[in-house]
């Protein structure tokens, strides 16, 4: 089970309405119609501003060019290349993170998180990839992920976590919170897996969590969704519930996303292997348990019209 992952009522405006919507808007913007002198096209009108996406919804179908690409700043994301842990510390590396076309996203494109080891820790880099702003607390918070049951190259073994999180900025907080999806193909800290791991947290350090273990392999895309609202926190998994956490054990303050894939400890020497994972969209909506089914209704019509990004989240 994870360790501390750092050292020091439905609205209206649903994914649903938002395609009709931004045809009216289309229509409202197009040219007048023929015949069209001024009588027939009526008082002159501002043009109507494209929206942005239902308010206080986050979604991203990771359509990059590169972790350089000015647009994956501007939308609030980031790659680690600091310290500290989990794992094999200071390990930490941009050339992990890339954005690739792939036949089986949704989207067209994934965001590829690849960590690699030869089992020294000369040898190892980690990838994790984060949101620059911490403006997610309750609600609901889901992306499509591509887990491995396998290393993409070289040997099998490795005690690789592949994992999708909100978390507290600091380990250190008072109000620490912290929701996990955490996959061991091959185990760790004891266990031999593969397991798919869902932890609560109400502190870093020392660690006070509550956590469930899913004993089952899972290579393949999956939905990962947490719904954090009333109280409570709700682990699913392709729209199968896994586990519930509360009391103590609920977001307590304002949060960023990251997805990571790293490693434990390093079991043996000898020979490069890496290790993929993938993350097709994310997406998160403020203050609103959202139901599997309309989770995928909102994600079908972002994709619909072709939004790849939408970020209508207030800002603290």
């Amino acid at each position: 089970m994870s360790q501390p992952r750092r050292t020091p009522r439905r609205r209206a405006w649903t994914a649903l309405t938002l395609p009709a919507l931004l045809c009216v808007l289309a229509a409202c913007s197009a040219a007048p119609a023929a015949g069209g002198g001024d009588d027939a096209v009526g008082p002159a009108r501002d043009a109507s501003p494209t929206p942005t996406g239902p308010p206080g919804t986050l979604f991203d179908d990771f359509d990059y060019t590169g972790a350089d690409d000015p647009s994956f700043a501007a939308h609030g994301w980031e790659v680690r290349t600091g310290g500290g842990g989990p794992g094999i510390k200071d390990t930490w590396s941009a050339d992990g993170a890339a954005f690739l076309s792939d036949p089986t996203a949704e989207g067209g494109k994934v965001l590829r998180l690849r960590s690699s080891t030869d089992g020294t820790e000369r040898g190892t880099t980690q990838v994790e990839v984060q949101t620059t702003s911490r403006n997610f607390f309750t609600g609901t918070f889901a992306a499509r992920v591509h887990l491995s049951d396998e290393p993409t190259s070289g040997r099998d073994g490795d005690h690789v976590v592949q994992t999708f999180f909100p978390i507290s900025p600091s380990d250190s907080s008072g109000n620490y919170s912290e929701l996990d999806f955490e996959y061991l193909p091959n185990g760790g800290w004891g266990s031999v897996g593969p397991q798919l791991d869902n932890v609560s947290w109400h502190k870093a350090d020392p660690p006070d969590r509550v956590h469930h273990t899913l004993k089952r392999r899972l290579g393949g895309w999956h939905t990962m969704m947490i719904t954090a609202m009333d109280g409570k926190v709700v682990y699913s998994l392709d729209g199968k519930k896994l586990f519930t956490s509360s009391g103590k054990y609920v977001p307590r303050e304002r949060m960023d996303i990251h997805f990571s894939n790293w490693l434990i400890d390093l079991p043996f020497a000898g020979g490069r292997r890496t290790w993929d994972m993938k993350v097709d969209w994310v997406y998160y909506k403020a203050d609103e348990a959202v139901s599997p089914a309309d989770l995928r209704e909102t994600v079908d019509g972002f994709q619909g019209t072709g939004t790849d990004h939408v970020d209508t989240v207030p800002k603290p």
